[in-house]
């Protein structure tokens, strides 16, 4: 395996280690621990940070070379991109849940 397709297994590794922190806490937000929730998403946004730096690193790559020397777009690639997106989506969605539950349980 070569240094690129590691990077792109790193951000596909990280972005669904933080989807299943959210969809962890999602579990937490049926069983009203809305501390637990929020702990949760907090580690899934510091494992998204992650993702991030490697998809950086690859963007940053991409910019530094010059025509034909670009790096490829690989399905694999596109596969990284798709559960980086979807473990954003994720843990933004589950905060505002979070946030709707608990401000109704205050009340």
């Amino acid at each position: 395996m070569n240094e690129l397709e590691m990077q792109i297994l790193q951000i596909i590794s990280k972005a669904g280690e933080s989807k299943s922190k959210a969809f962890e806490a999602f579990k937490k937000i049926e069983d009203s621990d809305y501390e637990g929730a929020r702990r949760l998403l907090k580690e899934a946004k510091e494992i998204d940070v992650e993702a991030h730096k490697a998809q950086t690193e690859l963007i940053r790559k991409e910019l530094s070379q010059d025509g034909e020397d670009k790096l490829p777009v690989t399905l694999l690639m596109v596969h990284a991109q798709d559960h980086y997106m979807t473990s954003q989506l994720a843990r933004d969605l589950i905060e505002k849940i979070t946030d709707i539950f608990e401000s109704k349980e205050v009340k």
